[in-house]
C-alpha cells in the first residue's frame, strides 16, 4: 500500500543506445531478459518498491532512447531526478567514452545538485572487452560517482547497483526527505553492500 512507502525516488538511466540500459531495467524490475530487446523510442518507465533498513522505497526508474533526436526530452526527463545511473558498454570503448557527454548534459540539466551518480559497466559476460575496471574505476572516482560492473543477461550486479544507489540516496541530506512520509526514518550509514550476487562495486 503506498501509505507504507517512506518516500518515492526518481531514478534515470542514461548512456548511449545499446548499451543494454533497457535491459538492465527489465532485468530489476521484472526479472526478465530478452536478447532481442528492442531500442527504447522516447521514453520508457517502470516502477519497483524495494526495502532499505526495515522501510520500503518506491523507485520510479526512467529509461530514455540514446538517440539524438529524442533529445527534445531531456529538460523534464532530468527534472527532480535523486540518482542516475550512467550506463556503458564494457565491449565498446566509444560508449565509455560519451560518459563525459551524458555526465555533462546530467550536470547541466539536473535540478539537484546532491544528485548521486553511479556508473555501471554492463555487458560483463561478454569476452572481447575493451574498457578496463581501472580506467572505469579512475573515471568514476575523478567524479566522485558510484562503481559497479554488471550483466543485464547473467543478473551479476544489477540488482546491487540499485541497492547501492538508493541506499546513497538515503544517506544523502536534502535529495528525498520533502518527499517523505515522515520523519523517523533511521539510515544505517555504514557502507552497504547486497550478499544475493557478485557485486564488483566501488564506493567513492
Amino acid at each position: 500500500m503506498d501509505e507504507e512507502v517512506l518516500t518515492t525516488l526518481k531514478i534515470l538511466i542514461i548512456g548511449e543506445s545499446g548499451v543494454g540500459k533497457s535491459s538492465i531495467l527489465v532485468r530489476f524490475t521484472e526479472d526478465n531478459f530478452d536478447p532481442d530487446q528492442t531500442l527504447t523510442i522516447g521514453v520508457d518507465f517502470k516502477t519497483k518498491k524495494v526495502p532499505v533498513d526495515g522501510s520500503t522505497v518506491k523507485l520510479a526508474i526512467w529509461d530514455t532512447a540514446g538517440q539524438e533526436r529524442f533529445r527534445t526530452l531531456t529538460p523534464s526527463y532530468y527534472r527532480e531526478a535523486q540518482g542516475a545511473i550512467l550506463v556503458y558498454d564494457v565491449t565498446n570503448h566509444s560508449t565509455f567514452a560519451k560518459l563525459e557527454t551524458w555526465l555533462s548534459e546530467l550536470e547541466t540539466y539536473s535540478t539537484k545538485a546532491n544528485i548521486v551518480k553511479m556508473i555501471v559497466g554492463n555487458k560483463i559476460d561478454k569476452e572481447n572487452r575493451e574498457v578496463n575496471r581501472d580506467e572505469a574505476m579512475k573515471f568514476a572516482r575523478k567524479h566522485q560517482m558510484l562503481y559497479i560492473e554488471a550483466s543485464a543477461k547473467t543478473r551479476d550486479g544489477v540488482q546491487c547497483a540499485f541497492e547501492e544507489l538508493v541506499h546513497k540516496i538515503i544517506q544523502t541530506p536534502g535529495l528525498w526527505e520533502s518527499f517523505a512520509l515522515n520523519g523517523n526514518f533511521q539510515v544505517d550509514n555504514k557502507d552497504h553492500q547486497s550478499e544475493s550476487s557478485p557485486c564488483y562495486c566501488s564506493l567513492f
